[in-house]
C-alpha cells in the first residue's frame, strides 16, 4: 500500500512540476511578447521624435535663410547708397583737386 501511495505521489510531483513548466514557458512567452512590443513602441517614438526635430530643424533653416536674404538685400541697398553718396562727394571736389595737381605740375620750384 505505501508503494502505491509512493507511486500517487510521485505522479502528483510529476504532474506538478509539468504545470510548473507549463507556466514558466508561458511566462517566458509572455515576457519576449511584451519586449517585442516594448521595442516596436521605442521604435514608434524615436521614428516619431525625430521627424519632430527635423521638422524643427528645416524650421529654423527657412526662418534663418529668409532673415539672411533680407540682411542681404539690406546691406547691399546700403552699400548701393553709400557708393552714390561717395561718388557724389567725389564729382564735387574733383575740379578743386584737378586745379590743385596742374598746379602742382606746373609750378618749377627754383
Amino acid at each position: 500500500m505505501d508503494s502505491m501511495r509512493g507511486q500517487g505521489g510521485i505522479q502528483m510531483l510529476l504532474s506538478a512540476e509539468q504545470e510548473a513548466q507549463q507556466i514558466v514557458t508561458a511566462a517566458k512567452n509572455l515576457k519576449t511578447t511584451r519586449l517585442r512590443q516594448a521595442k516596436e513602441e521605442a521604435e514608434i517614438e524615436v521614428a516619431n521624435y525625430r521627424s519632430h526635430l527635423e521638422a524643427e530643424y528645416q524650421k529654423s533653416i527657412s526662418e534663418s535663410s529668409g532673415s539672411s536674404d533680407s540682411t542681404v538685400k539690406r546691406l547691399d541697398k546700403e552699400t548701393e547708397e553709400k557708393i552714390q553718396s561717395l561718388k557724389g562727394t567725389a564729382s564735387k571736389v574733383s575740379p578743386e583737386i584737378v586745379k590743385m595737381l596742374i598746379k602742382h605740375i606746373t609750378t618749377v620750384r627754383t
